[in-house]
């Protein structure tokens, strides 16, 4: 069903928070009165949060973040939907905004250097020599990413310490630039690396959703994947065909939903019974 008037918002803020059961009753339950669905994620490191709604249902939760500790300057990212892309409404206290699992990372304390989405191109174009990292998991990765970036080949972020240590040496002397989804795990990956002696590491401002905002797809090739009912975001930010393999949850793009391995709510080229067994072979 269509539904007039649809914002999505994501943001996230890394900034010290306390009263985190207060701060979810009270998120909680502006969120119900403003009829919102989607997620936030409360730490004692930050908040993360994807919102949506109409404008004017927007207002009132945003308005109530920004009072909370380091949040009055955040500026969410926005796109516009055909329909509501969340099935209900989450609000949860958590260890981490986002789950990484190394101590001594503080992103509101040591983050890295920030790199524009319009300086991202002009060193691609410019030929630079760097290493462009995807700090994301494989099943995102699949679905797109930038021409002659490092797929670290990863199932969850919390290996990424570990895909890190598999980099060439050299990469340690010349500049890295990571980007992720949104940016809030590159906040993590940051820090990380330059604790492991990475000397130059920017991070892309905004991620992939703001480059397709400010570059469009130059230099990208597919799309983006995004953490809703959407699946996944072209370079113009508008929803693809891509669904979720009913079975195994594996994106898939509208050219693998040919394949006659997928069958719908059974399964997918990733899942069925023929491929599992092909991978299992030595």
């Amino acid at each position: 069903m269509t539904t007039p008037g649809i914002l999505n918002l994501s943001c996230y803020q890394f900034t010290p928070l306390s009263d985190l059961p207060e701060w979810r009753e009270r998120l909680r339950a502006a969120c119900n009165a403003a009829d919102l669905k989607g997620t936030i994620l409360i730490a004692p490191e930050g908040i993360n949060f994807f919102l949506s709604g109409t404008p004017l249902q927007l207002e009132p939760v945003l308005a109530l973040i920004r009072s909370m500790p380091g949040c009055a300057n955040i500026r969410p990212k926005e796109s516009p939907g055909a329909h509501q892309p969340f099935r209900r409404m989450l609000v949860k206290i958590k260890r981490e905004i986002i789950s990484f699992g190394v101590p001594g990372v503080d992103p509101a304390q040591s983050p890295s250097r920030k790199i524009s989405p319009k300086q991202l191109r002009q060193w691609l174009e410019e030929g630079r020599d760097f290493t462009l990292l995807d700090t994301r998991n494989q099943y995102e990765t699949k679905m797109g990413s930038f021409q002659g970036a490092f797929d670290p080949q990863i199932n969850s972020f919390r290996q990424f310490p570990d895909a890190v240590e598999r980099l060439p040496a050299q990469t340690k002397q010349k500049p890295v630039v990571i980007f992720c989804t949104g940016g809030i795990r590159c906040e993590k990956a940051g820090p990380f690396l330059e604790q492991r002696g990475f000397e130059e590491v920017f991070q892309l401002d905004g991620g992939i959703l703001k480059y397709f905002e400010e570059e469009g797809g130059a230099h990208y090739q597919g799309e983006c994947f995004v953490f809703d009912a959407r699946v996944g975001v072209g370079p113009d930010l508008a929803e693809t065909d891509s669904v979720l393999c009913f079975n195994c949850q594996i994106p898939l793009t509208q050219e693998e939903q040919k394949d006659p391995r997928y069958v719908y709510e059974q399964s997918c080229p990733h899942c069925h019974p023929d491929a599992v067994a092909a991978r299992s072979l030595p």
